[in-house]
Protein backbone atom coordinates (compact mmCIF):
# COMPACT_ATOMS: atom_id res chain seq x y z
CA UNK A 1 0.00 0.00 0.00
CA UNK A 2 0.95 3.64 -0.47
CA UNK A 3 0.31 5.31 2.87
CA UNK A 4 0.58 9.01 3.66
CA UNK A 5 0.97 9.89 7.33
CA UNK A 6 0.10 13.50 8.09
CA UNK A 7 2.41 14.28 11.00
CA UNK A 8 4.89 11.40 10.86
CA UNK A 9 7.89 12.61 12.84
CA UNK A 10 6.55 13.19 16.36
CA UNK A 11 5.79 10.48 18.92
CA UNK A 12 2.62 8.74 17.70
CA UNK A 13 3.15 9.70 14.07
CA UNK A 14 6.64 8.26 14.13
CA UNK A 15 5.38 4.98 15.56
CA UNK A 16 2.72 4.76 12.84
CA UNK A 17 5.33 5.32 10.14
CA UNK A 18 7.69 2.80 11.72
CA UNK A 19 4.97 0.13 11.93
CA UNK A 20 3.79 0.69 8.35
CA UNK A 21 7.36 0.47 7.02
CA UNK A 22 7.94 -2.71 9.03
CA UNK A 23 4.99 -4.29 7.22
CA UNK A 24 6.46 -3.45 3.85
CA UNK A 25 4.27 -0.51 2.84
CA UNK A 26 5.46 2.48 0.82
CA UNK A 27 5.18 5.25 3.42
CA UNK A 28 5.50 9.01 3.17
CA UNK A 29 5.56 11.26 6.24
CA UNK A 30 4.29 14.80 5.72
CA UNK A 31 5.33 17.12 8.55
CA UNK A 32 7.32 20.20 9.46
CA UNK A 33 10.06 17.91 10.74
CA UNK A 34 10.61 19.91 13.93
CA UNK A 35 9.58 17.12 16.31
CA UNK A 36 12.17 14.63 15.08
CA UNK A 37 13.48 12.78 12.06
CA UNK A 38 11.41 10.48 9.89
CA UNK A 39 11.86 6.78 10.72
CA UNK A 40 14.21 4.85 8.46
CA UNK A 41 12.60 3.45 5.34
CA UNK A 42 10.02 6.18 4.84
CA UNK A 43 10.01 9.16 2.51
CA UNK A 44 9.73 12.63 4.01
CA UNK A 45 7.92 15.64 2.60
CA UNK A 46 8.41 18.81 4.57
CA UNK A 47 5.28 20.90 4.89
CA UNK A 48 3.63 23.39 7.22
CA UNK A 49 -0.11 22.81 7.49
CA UNK A 50 -0.69 26.46 8.32
CA UNK A 51 0.59 27.52 4.88
CA UNK A 52 -1.66 27.84 1.83
CA UNK A 53 -0.82 25.18 -0.74
CA UNK A 54 1.06 23.06 1.79
CA UNK A 55 -0.29 19.80 0.35
CA UNK A 56 0.41 20.54 -3.33
CA UNK A 57 3.28 18.06 -3.62
CA UNK A 58 1.48 15.11 -2.02
CA UNK A 59 -1.78 16.02 -3.78
CA UNK A 60 -0.19 15.16 -7.12
CA UNK A 61 -0.16 11.48 -6.19
CA UNK A 62 -2.72 8.79 -5.41
CA UNK A 63 -2.78 7.20 -1.95
CA UNK A 64 -4.30 3.98 -0.72
CA UNK A 65 -4.66 5.48 2.76
CA UNK A 66 -4.04 8.63 4.74
CA UNK A 67 -3.54 8.47 8.50
CA UNK A 68 -4.01 11.88 10.11
CA UNK A 69 -3.13 12.72 13.74
CA UNK A 70 -4.12 16.42 13.59
CA UNK A 71 -5.86 18.28 16.39
CA UNK A 72 -6.57 21.53 14.52
CA UNK A 73 -9.84 21.61 12.53
CA UNK A 74 -8.30 23.90 9.92
CA UNK A 75 -5.51 21.42 9.28
CA UNK A 76 -7.97 18.59 8.73
CA UNK A 77 -10.23 20.66 6.47
CA UNK A 78 -7.26 21.83 4.40
CA UNK A 79 -5.91 18.32 4.00
CA UNK A 80 -9.31 16.99 2.94
CA UNK A 81 -9.82 19.79 0.43
CA UNK A 82 -6.49 19.01 -1.22
CA UNK A 83 -6.37 15.22 -0.97
CA UNK A 84 -9.89 13.76 -0.81
CA UNK A 85 -10.06 12.89 -4.52
CA UNK A 86 -6.64 11.19 -4.45
CA UNK A 87 -7.23 8.98 -1.38
CA UNK A 88 -9.06 5.66 -1.16
CA UNK A 89 -9.37 5.55 2.63
CA UNK A 90 -8.93 8.05 5.49
CA UNK A 91 -7.97 7.07 9.05
CA UNK A 92 -8.32 9.83 11.63
CA UNK A 93 -6.88 9.75 15.14
CA UNK A 94 -9.38 11.25 17.55
CA UNK A 95 -9.71 11.10 21.33
CA UNK A 96 -12.11 9.95 24.01
CA UNK A 97 -12.03 13.59 25.15
CA UNK A 98 -14.67 14.27 22.46
CA UNK A 99 -17.38 12.96 24.80
CA UNK A 100 -19.39 15.15 27.11
CA UNK A 101 -18.51 14.62 30.79
CA UNK A 102 -19.82 11.13 31.40
CA UNK A 103 -21.94 10.22 34.44
CA UNK A 104 -21.51 6.50 33.79
CA UNK A 105 -18.53 4.21 33.38
CA UNK A 106 -17.85 1.96 30.38
CA UNK A 107 -19.81 4.00 27.82
CA UNK A 108 -19.51 3.15 24.14
CA UNK A 109 -19.24 5.14 20.90
CA UNK A 110 -22.89 6.24 21.07
CA UNK A 111 -22.27 8.56 24.05
CA UNK A 112 -23.04 12.25 23.39
CA UNK A 113 -20.23 14.44 22.05
CA UNK A 114 -19.15 17.93 22.96
CA UNK A 115 -20.27 20.79 20.74
CA UNK A 116 -17.82 21.11 17.87
CA UNK A 117 -15.25 23.90 17.99
CA UNK A 118 -16.26 26.54 15.47
CA UNK A 119 -12.89 27.92 14.39
CA UNK A 120 -9.94 26.56 12.44
CA UNK A 121 -7.26 27.08 15.09
CA UNK A 122 -7.70 25.89 18.66
CA UNK A 123 -5.52 27.90 21.08
CA UNK A 124 -6.95 26.88 24.46
CA UNK A 125 -6.05 23.33 25.55
CA UNK A 126 -9.44 23.17 27.28
CA UNK A 127 -10.96 23.13 23.77
CA UNK A 128 -9.00 20.06 22.69
CA UNK A 129 -11.99 17.72 22.77
CA UNK A 130 -14.27 20.16 20.97
CA UNK A 131 -11.59 20.73 18.31
CA UNK A 132 -11.34 16.99 17.70
CA UNK A 133 -15.15 16.84 17.33
CA UNK A 134 -14.85 19.45 14.58
CA UNK A 135 -12.12 17.37 12.94
CA UNK A 136 -14.33 14.28 13.05
CA UNK A 137 -17.22 16.18 11.48
CA UNK A 138 -15.00 17.30 8.60
CA UNK A 139 -13.83 13.74 7.96
CA UNK A 140 -17.36 12.34 8.01
CA UNK A 141 -18.70 15.07 5.74
CA UNK A 142 -16.01 14.36 3.16
CA UNK A 143 -15.84 10.56 3.24
CA UNK A 144 -19.17 9.37 4.59
CA UNK A 145 -19.52 5.93 6.16
CA UNK A 146 -17.59 3.89 3.62
CA UNK A 147 -14.21 5.61 3.22
CA UNK A 148 -13.20 6.70 6.72
CA UNK A 149 -12.36 5.31 10.12
CA UNK A 150 -12.17 7.33 13.34
CA UNK A 151 -10.19 5.94 16.29
CA UNK A 152 -11.00 7.62 19.61
CA UNK A 153 -8.12 6.80 21.88
CA UNK A 154 -7.84 7.15 25.65
CA UNK A 155 -4.47 7.69 27.36
CA UNK A 156 -1.43 6.70 25.29
CA UNK A 157 1.79 5.67 27.03
CA UNK A 158 5.01 3.75 26.60
CA UNK A 159 8.46 4.66 25.31
CA UNK A 160 8.60 8.24 24.08
CA UNK A 161 5.80 9.44 26.37
CA UNK A 162 6.64 13.14 26.49
CA UNK A 163 3.80 13.76 29.00
CA UNK A 164 5.52 11.44 31.53
CA UNK A 165 2.15 10.14 32.72
CA UNK A 166 3.00 6.51 31.99
CA UNK A 167 6.58 6.73 33.27
CA UNK A 168 5.98 8.55 36.55
CA UNK A 169 4.87 5.66 38.76
CA UNK A 170 7.45 3.03 37.76
CA UNK A 171 10.08 5.77 37.87
CA UNK A 172 8.96 6.96 41.30
CA UNK A 173 8.97 3.44 42.73
CA UNK A 174 12.42 2.83 41.25
CA UNK A 175 13.76 6.10 42.69
CA UNK A 176 11.97 7.10 45.93
CA UNK A 177 12.39 10.68 47.04
CA UNK A 178 13.32 9.73 50.61
CA UNK A 179 15.66 7.28 52.40
CA UNK A 180 12.71 5.33 53.85
CA UNK A 181 11.43 4.51 50.38
CA UNK A 182 7.93 5.88 51.03
CA UNK A 183 5.79 6.82 48.02
CA UNK A 184 2.87 9.24 48.21
CA UNK A 185 -0.35 8.17 46.45
CA UNK A 186 -3.91 9.52 46.46
CA UNK A 187 -6.41 7.55 48.52
CA UNK A 188 -8.36 6.57 45.41
CA UNK A 189 -7.67 2.87 44.82
CA UNK A 190 -10.85 2.20 42.84
CA UNK A 191 -10.39 4.94 40.21
CA UNK A 192 -10.12 3.28 36.79
CA UNK A 193 -7.16 3.47 34.43
CA UNK A 194 -6.94 2.55 30.76
CA UNK A 195 -3.41 2.96 29.40
CA UNK A 196 -2.77 2.18 25.72
CA UNK A 197 0.74 1.34 24.54
CA UNK A 198 1.69 3.69 21.69
CA UNK A 199 3.06 0.75 19.70
CA UNK A 200 -0.20 -1.20 20.01
CA UNK A 201 -2.21 1.83 18.96
CA UNK A 202 0.03 2.46 15.95
CA UNK A 203 -0.39 -1.18 14.90
CA UNK A 204 -4.17 -0.86 15.22
CA UNK A 205 -4.18 2.24 13.00
CA UNK A 206 -2.14 0.52 10.30
CA UNK A 207 -4.53 -2.44 10.55
CA UNK A 208 -7.40 0.00 9.99
CA UNK A 209 -5.72 1.31 6.84
CA UNK A 210 -4.96 -2.18 5.51
CA UNK A 211 -8.42 -3.60 6.22
CA UNK A 212 -10.28 -0.39 5.41
CA UNK A 213 -12.16 -0.27 8.69
CA UNK A 214 -15.04 2.20 8.75
CA UNK A 215 -17.05 3.96 11.43
CA UNK A 216 -15.84 4.85 14.91
CA UNK A 217 -14.13 2.85 17.65
CA UNK A 218 -12.92 3.65 21.15
CA UNK A 219 -9.36 2.43 21.67
CA UNK A 220 -7.86 1.87 25.10
CA UNK A 221 -5.84 -0.45 27.25
CA UNK A 222 -7.36 -2.96 29.60
CA UNK A 223 -9.50 -1.16 32.18
CA UNK A 224 -8.07 -1.79 35.66
CA UNK A 225 -8.17 0.02 38.98
CA UNK A 226 -5.59 2.57 40.03
CA UNK A 227 -4.51 0.19 42.80
CA UNK A 228 -3.87 -2.55 40.25
CA UNK A 229 -1.91 -0.15 38.05
CA UNK A 230 0.27 0.88 41.00
CA UNK A 231 0.88 -2.76 41.92
CA UNK A 232 2.16 -3.47 38.40
CA UNK A 233 4.39 -0.38 38.51
CA UNK A 234 5.79 -1.61 41.83
CA UNK A 235 6.65 -5.00 40.34
CA UNK A 236 8.32 -3.35 37.36
CA UNK A 237 10.48 -1.26 39.69
CA UNK A 238 11.15 -4.04 42.22
CA UNK A 239 9.96 -1.69 44.95
CA UNK A 240 9.07 -2.92 48.45
CA UNK A 241 8.62 0.29 50.42
CA UNK A 242 5.50 1.76 52.02
CA UNK A 243 2.62 3.41 50.20
CA UNK A 244 1.40 6.56 51.94
CA UNK A 245 -2.19 7.28 50.93
CA UNK A 246 -3.35 10.87 51.28
CA UNK A 247 -6.94 12.12 51.29
CA UNK A 248 -7.95 13.53 47.91
CA UNK A 249 -9.24 16.81 49.33
CA UNK A 250 -6.08 17.19 51.42
CA UNK A 251 -3.97 16.86 48.28
CA UNK A 252 -6.12 19.29 46.31
CA UNK A 253 -5.90 21.88 49.10
CA UNK A 254 -2.10 21.72 48.78
CA UNK A 255 -2.09 22.31 45.07
CA UNK A 256 -1.61 18.72 43.93
CA UNK A 257 -3.29 18.22 40.57
CA UNK A 258 -4.90 15.05 39.31
CA UNK A 259 -4.39 13.34 35.93
CA UNK A 260 -1.29 15.14 34.61
CA UNK A 261 0.92 18.21 34.65
CA UNK A 262 3.52 19.61 37.06
CA UNK A 263 2.92 18.93 40.76
CA UNK A 264 0.44 16.18 39.97
CA UNK A 265 -0.18 12.55 40.79
CA UNK A 266 -0.67 11.13 37.28
CA UNK A 267 -3.64 8.94 36.31
CA UNK A 268 -5.60 9.89 39.45
CA UNK A 269 -9.05 11.17 38.41
CA UNK A 270 -11.72 13.15 40.24
CA UNK A 271 -15.16 14.68 39.83
CA UNK A 272 -16.65 14.83 36.35
CA UNK A 273 -13.48 13.25 34.94
CA UNK A 274 -13.88 9.96 36.82
CA UNK A 275 -15.12 8.15 33.70
CA UNK A 276 -12.36 9.49 31.47
CA UNK A 277 -10.46 6.19 31.34
CA UNK A 278 -13.23 3.62 31.36
CA UNK A 279 -14.59 3.68 27.83
CA UNK A 280 -16.00 0.53 26.26
CA UNK A 281 -13.47 -0.77 23.72
CA UNK A 282 -15.47 -3.80 22.57
CA UNK A 283 -15.66 -2.65 18.94
CA UNK A 284 -11.89 -2.08 18.69
CA UNK A 285 -11.30 -5.52 20.18
CA UNK A 286 -13.61 -7.08 17.59
CA UNK A 287 -11.65 -5.24 14.89
CA UNK A 288 -8.44 -6.86 16.13
CA UNK A 289 -6.97 -4.53 18.76
CA UNK A 290 -4.04 -6.32 20.38
CA UNK A 291 -2.57 -5.30 23.74
CA UNK A 292 0.81 -6.16 25.18
CA UNK A 293 1.13 -6.65 28.97
CA UNK A 294 1.02 -3.41 30.95
CA UNK A 295 4.28 -4.44 32.64
CA UNK A 296 6.05 -4.12 29.29
CA UNK A 297 4.55 -0.69 28.61
CA UNK A 298 5.52 0.70 32.02
CA UNK A 299 9.00 -0.84 31.94
CA UNK A 300 9.73 0.59 28.50
CA UNK A 301 8.27 4.00 29.38
CA UNK A 302 10.43 4.25 32.50
CA UNK A 303 13.49 3.00 30.64
CA UNK A 304 13.03 5.56 27.89
CA UNK A 305 12.71 8.40 30.39
CA UNK A 306 15.71 7.24 32.42
CA UNK A 307 17.83 7.12 29.28
CA UNK A 308 17.15 10.68 28.14
CA UNK A 309 20.08 13.09 28.20
CA UNK A 310 20.01 15.75 29.42
CA UNK A 311 17.37 15.29 32.11
CA UNK A 312 14.47 17.63 31.36
CA UNK A 313 11.94 19.31 33.60
CA UNK A 314 9.13 17.14 34.93
CA UNK A 315 5.99 17.52 32.83
CA UNK A 316 3.84 15.29 35.06
CA UNK A 317 4.21 14.16 38.64
CA UNK A 318 5.87 15.43 41.79
CA UNK A 319 9.49 16.44 42.06
CA UNK A 320 11.48 14.81 44.86
CA UNK A 321 11.28 18.03 46.86
CA UNK A 322 7.51 18.27 46.36
CA UNK A 323 6.94 14.72 47.50
CA UNK A 324 9.17 15.03 50.58
CA UNK A 325 7.40 18.25 51.56
CA UNK A 326 3.99 16.60 51.26
CA UNK A 327 5.04 13.46 53.10
CA UNK A 328 6.37 15.59 55.98
CA UNK A 329 3.17 17.64 56.09
CA UNK A 330 1.05 14.51 56.10
CA UNK A 331 3.10 12.99 58.93
CA UNK A 332 2.68 16.14 61.00
CA UNK A 333 -1.06 16.17 60.37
Amino acid sequence: MRILVLGGTAWLGGEIVREAVRRGHEVTAFARGEAGSVPEGAAFVRGDRDVLGAYDVVAEQDWDAVIDVARQPGHVRGAIASLAERVRHWVFVSTCSVYEPLPDLHTDESAPLLRAYEGDLMTDPEQYGAAKVACEEAVRAAFGDDRAFIARVSLIGGPGDWSQRSSYWPGRFAHPSNPEGRVLVPDAPDVLTQLTDVRDFAAFLVDAAERRHTGVANVGGETITFAEHLAIAQRVAGWSGALVAADEDWLAERGVEYWSGPRSLPLWLRGEDLALNSHDTTRAERLGLRRRPLEETLRDAAGWEAGRTPVRERRSGLTDDDERELLDALAEA
